[in-house]
């Protein structure tokens, strides 16, 4: 134990769980004896490993931008997606960070989203509750994986939770983590060595070092590679290899409706991981006080700025301390809109989606490429190529500015040569020249405004779960395409909010692979994945997708019996001169 400003922390903590296995924890605390609420997370980033070494660019963009989510710290002790013990400790709170097994200094075999990791995330919970430092309240506060993981373990239901903060985090491990629309994403071939692999337990002198104890980060034991493989499952070839939602997904996707906890869901419109399951775990949990935010910007910065910490502060303290701070008269739903220029508009209701939302079919015409709340009477068709440019149909400029806030959905009617199609649904917004407008997205500097994905053999429907605006799919068995045969697929497109001014218009662009922006770049990367509108959520890889069937083009049909349309939550805005900055 050291004191180290106004903390005293301790590290490598030992944690027991229930099979024997050992887990370490640094935990960080106010120096004045007492018991405090706790903030606990739990993980396998490697709770060693300093936000400005493992993610320079992302702690680039706070210093430059965000000046306000560094001030008041030495940020000595921030951790990617992890709360600054600095920014609460003082507050009253005690910090505990979890290596999770397998990660960093916890020995064992990582399994991520296991689980084993959700029963030792159980466990660590309840020994935080139990410690004499502890006032038996144990909130959970994390970006991504460590707001993922909360879902999971909150519907274990540990006695001593108290509250979660799920920031940022997909629930459903099939359907947003890993395949849309039952198209494998590949970006987890570039994720996962890059974070989970690179500091696995046994790395030792092959890792890094922990600046503040001078301890390896990936603990005190330097295993040779065959023995790390030992220690992990093949994930990749494990993905790759279940194409159909089975028990290995259900076994890492929560039961959202066991999750009774007081809950703050903050969500991102844009990021094509987590937007999903920021929205289902807030209409789905069962707790009686729940809350839900969505902000725009990069998927991180929020969690980390005045604006991110007043509101995770405001929450905990109501419910870890019990404090009386009008938290329970804020708006169930807080929203911040998205303009085309970049600037926010805040909204508040009681419900998601909005009270009054009001559902406007839009159909498809393949005669003039265009987009209207008229159906066509006549029939018509058109081949979408397999460019990534594909087929674009648009409204006509708007006459009044216009908002989509909501759940969508899109009803086409298809036909292939080949036995599958994967088709990609991507909304757009064209300017007054016909120009995309892109706005900043989680991770995309110019993302595209909202996307849906379906492949075509996954088409059947989970009609109990389904809603129009919300098509569910059970992808447990596919069904191949008949050439010449016409389907029908509903496909759920993410869900979204932009204000569209007028003389703007609203783009449906269908693909048979990833949208792409048009040019030559030069275009940001990460991970080594160039970023052209859709960040790093591609789906290129091989194994899943054959060359041979789905780089061929397919038919659209529209009008008549075979109307292809999307639902859109569109609704007018005021007159100009009224816009809330």
């Amino acid at each position: 134990m050291e004191v180290i400003g106004e903390m005293r922390v301790e590290w490598d903590v030992p944690i027991v769980v229930r099979d024997g296995a050992v887990l370490r924890a640094d935990v960080f605390g106010p120096i004045e004896p007492g018991e405090y609420p706790v903030l606990l997370t739990h993980g396998p980033y490697g709770k060693g490993l300093s936000f400005q070494k493992g993610f320079p660019g992302m702690w680039k963009v706070l210093e430059a931008r965000h000046p306000d989510a560094l001030e008041g710290s030495s940020n000595r002790f921030q951790v990617w997606e992890t709360p600054d013990p600095e920014k609460w400790v003082p507050h009253g709170y005690v910090c505990v960070r979890v290596d999770s097994r397998g990660a960093g200094r916890s020995p064992g075999f990582v399994d991520i989203y296991s689980a084993q990791e959700a029963e030792d995330f159980y466990d660590c919970i309840e020994w935080a509750g139990a410690q004499g430092w502890s006032n038996g309240r144990v909130g959970l506060l994390g970006v991504s994986y460590y707001a993922m993981n909360q879902w999971q373990v909150a519907a274990l239901k540990p006695p001593h939770l108290a509250a979660i903060c799920p920031w940022e985090g997909s629930a459903d491990y099939y359907r947003e983590f890993l395949r849309h629309g039952g198209i494998l994403s590949s970006f987890y071939e570039s994720w996962y060595p890059a974070t989970i692999l690179r500091v696995q337990h046994g790395l030792g002198e092959r890792g890094e070092i922990n600046e503040h104890t001078g301890e390896l980060v990936s603990g005190p034991q330097t295993l040779t590679e065959a023995q790390l493989r030992e220690n992990r499952p093949d994930y990749l070839a494990d993905i790759r290899s279940r194409p159909l939602l089975d028990d290995y997904h259900r076994s890492r996707t929560p039961d959202l409706s066991a999750v009774d906890v007081p809950l703050l869901s903050a969500g991102n419109w844009a990021h094509h991981l987590h937007s999903r399951g920021n929205f289902a775990g807030f209409a789905e949990s069962s707790s009686a006080q729940k809350w839900l935010e969505v902000h725009g910007l990069e998927h991180w910065v929020h969690f980390y700025t005045d604006y991110g910490v007043s509101m995770q502060r405001q929450f905990f303290d109501h419910f870890l301390k019990g404090a009386d701070n009008g938290w329970d008269q804020r708006p169930r739903v807080v929203l911040n809109l998205r303009h085309v220029d970049g600037t926010f508009e805040e909204r508040t209701g009681e419900t998601w989606p909005l009270e009054g939302t009001e559902w406007v079919e839009y159909f498809l015409s393949a005669d003039t490429n265009t987009l209207t709340p008229s159906r066509a009477e006549s029939a018509a068709s058109a081949i979408v190529p397999s460019s990534s440019s594909g087929l674009t149909f648009t409204t006509s400029p708007l006459a009044h500015d216009a908002e989509i806030t909501g759940t969508l959905s899109a009803r086409l009617f298809i036909e292939s040569e080949a036995s599958d199609v994967d088709v990609f649904v991507t909304v757009r917004v064209l300017d007054d020249q016909g120009g995309d407008v892109a706005l900043r997205s989680a991770l995309d500097p110019r993302g595209v405004i909202t996307v849906g994905w379906l492949r075509a053999s996954h088409r059947a429907i989970d009609a109990s779960a389904s809603t129009p605006d919300r098509p569910v799919h059970p992808h447990d068995h596919e069904v191949a395409l008949t050439p010449g045969e016409v389907v029908e697929l509903n496909i759920e497109i993410w869900p979204t909010s932009i204000i569209i001014p007028r003389g703007h218009r609203l783009g449906i662009t269908l693909t048979g692979r990833d949208f792409a922006f048009e040019g030559d770049g030069p275009w940001p990367e990460l991970y080594g994945i160039p970023m052209r509108g859709q960040a790093i959520f591609l789906h290129d890889d091989p194994s899943d997708r054959d060359p041979a069937v789905f780089e061929r083009p397919f038919r659209i049909h529209t009008g008549g019996e075979r109307a292809s349309s999307v639902l859109l939550p569109l609704s007018p805005r005021p007159q100009a001169g009224s816009r809330d900055r």
